[in-house]
């Protein structure tokens, strides 16, 4: 049962990875891979917020592991860094690393806060 709840999960989050990275790199004439840095946002914020609301068992693999572990992707995050400094963009391969790691915590943070408010 819980493997079929994280696929269930990865089901709708890679499609949503795909389609919210094409979107918004579309809306973007840079080289800077703002598609990416969006969903892991999205992603560390809907974790933050599963975590401080206890969510566990059948619910967090589902929507923790299943959804946001399919809807982030570290990897790219990782081979998109790589190829900016490779290409000679080392500006935008600090601030893809830096910026993307920072607001990664932040939207978590944020995440988190939002769930204890909502807690009575």
């Amino acid at each position: 049962m819980t493997v079929l709840l994280v696929v269930l999960g990865a089901a709708v989050g890679a499609p949503l990875r795909y389609l919210v990275d094409r979107l918004v790199q579309a809306r973007h004439d840079s080289v800077f891979p703002w598609g990416t840095m969006t969903v892991n946002v999205i992603g560390s914020a809907v974790l933050g917020f599963l975590a401080a609301a206890a969510v566990s068992g059948p619910v967090m693999t589902l929507l923790g592991t299943g959804f946001c572990g399919a809807l982030t992707t570290y990897s790219t995050f990782g081979y998109e860094t790589v190829r900016l400094a490779r290409t000679g963009a080392t500006t935008y391969a600090l601030l893809n690393a830096l910026g993307s790691v920072a607001a990664g915590l932040g939207a978590a943070w944020c995440g988190m806060a939002v769930a204890l408010a909502l807690t009575p």
